[in-house]
């Protein structure tokens, strides 16, 4: 009864900028405010970003004064990317929108009534019948959250496929009168993205993988009309685990403030890392007769160096076991709730993977909270 993963699908936006050219722009934006502006350099060099993508060109942003212009961009620009993201992950499995019975919503950088699925209904043509499940404040833990969420509906409706599509923005957030060292920080390593997974029930991914031609050639429409749909490939979600963590509410998370979204980020967060998920892990293992060198890939979050450096202490990990996540901070930041699915769509694609092989997903995030996803190829 386990569902199973079809793939993925990844976007970002077109407007690129590299370290050195955001440096530049927050000195001149600091400076006016006597800003140590040799301490911003060695805080935005010490979180490893070579470069982030901007929901907007960098000219434009001095122009959002108000929490409404920032949020109003991020409303379309958050389709955008959806869209593209969602369409990767369709095309990808060969599947059309109106295949998909449930699509869950994962962000924390914007807010929208009609949220952002009702409007990747109407624009991509999604079944009218559609179940919406918009989720926000999960942040950056709403990734794996997702992707457990979703699972969980499919042990339900085994012949369903679901969607999750994760959007961040998080350039859109940054609060330019806010000269914390969370917020300078924040405003060296998060960036904008969004990524897509397709998930199937078990009886769902079975109908597929029959279905499938083994010269690769397209199949029959499925029953919804649902396109050309190719074999799944992707692993089954063997078993899922979220944990809290009770009076930690200030670890991570945002104050809404009159101009938008004031992030908080405590330095703490490494260290209940290394305190609490060795310990979790373990425990989550052991309840499906596993242990970690039973694991063949890592599918961790992009937290930032401190954070990844705190998960492989915590775990005994090799620096090659995190390789991807290393990876995408340093090509992309961390995007929040869509970091840990870029990993994963690193891993979908690199064909490493063999039947069999065990890997675990997990992130941590608001709460606090850590959510872990076990997957089998």
């Amino acid at each position: 009864m386990n569902p199973r993963i079809l793939s993925t699908g990844r976007a970002l936006p077109p407007h690129f900028a590299d370290q050195e050219t955001l440096l530049e722009a927050f000195r001149a934006l600091w400076s006016e405010r006597h800003f140590n502006l040799a301490r911003l350099e060695q805080l935005h060099r010490s979180v490893r970003v070579g470069g982030r993508h901007l929901a907007l060109p960098l000219a434009d942003y001095p122009a959002l004064t108000t929490f409404a212009q920032r949020n109003e961009a991020w409303t379309r620009v958050a389709v955008d990317v959806g869209e593209a993201a969602l369409r990767s992950a369709l095309d990808r499995a060969g599947l059309a929108p109106e295949a998909i019975d449930q699509i869950f919503f994962v962000t924390v950088t914007g807010i929208a009534t009609p949220s952002i699925d009702a409007r990747l209904v109407n624009r991509m043509g999604l079944r009218p019948d559609v179940k919406r499940t918009p989720i926000f404040g999960l942040g950056c833990v709403a990734g794996a959250a997702g992707i457990a969420r979703a699972s969980d509906s499919l042990r339900g409706f085994p012949d369903g496929i679901s969607a999750l599509v994760a959007v961040e923005l998080c350039s859109l957030t940054l609060q330019r009168e806010d000269i914390s060292i969370a917020n300078i920080i924040a405003s060296g390593l998060f960036g904008d993205g969004a990524a897509a997974v397709l998930l199937a029930g078990d009886e769902r991914a079975e109908k597929l993988a029959a279905s499938a031609p083994s010269d690769g050639a397209p199949r029959a429409p499925g029953r919804t009309g649902s396109g050309l749909a190719r074999s799944p490939r992707g692993p089954a979600i063997v078993a899922t685990r979220s944990v809290f963590y009770p009076d930690t509410e200030r670890t991570m998370g945002w104050d809404v403030v009159e101009g938008g979204f004031k992030v908080v980020l405590s330095p703490q967060v490494p260290e209940l890392v290394r305190a609490r998920i060795g310990g979790d892990v373990d425990s989550f293992l052991a309840s499906q007769d596993l242990a970690r060198k039973d694991i063949q890939h890592w599918v961790c979050h992009s937290g930032g160096p401190k954070v990844l450096e705190a998960f492989e202490a915590a775990l005994d990990l090799p620096k090659a076991a995190l390789a991807r996540s290393w990876a995408s901070l340093q090509s992309v930041g961390n995007l929040s709730s869509a970091s840990v699915l870029f990993v994963l769509d690193d891993l979908l694609h690199s064909n490493q993977p063999r039947p069999g092989e065990v890997g675990l997903l997990l992130a941590m995030g608001p709460g606090f909270c850590s959510e872990l996803v076990l997957l089998r190829w």
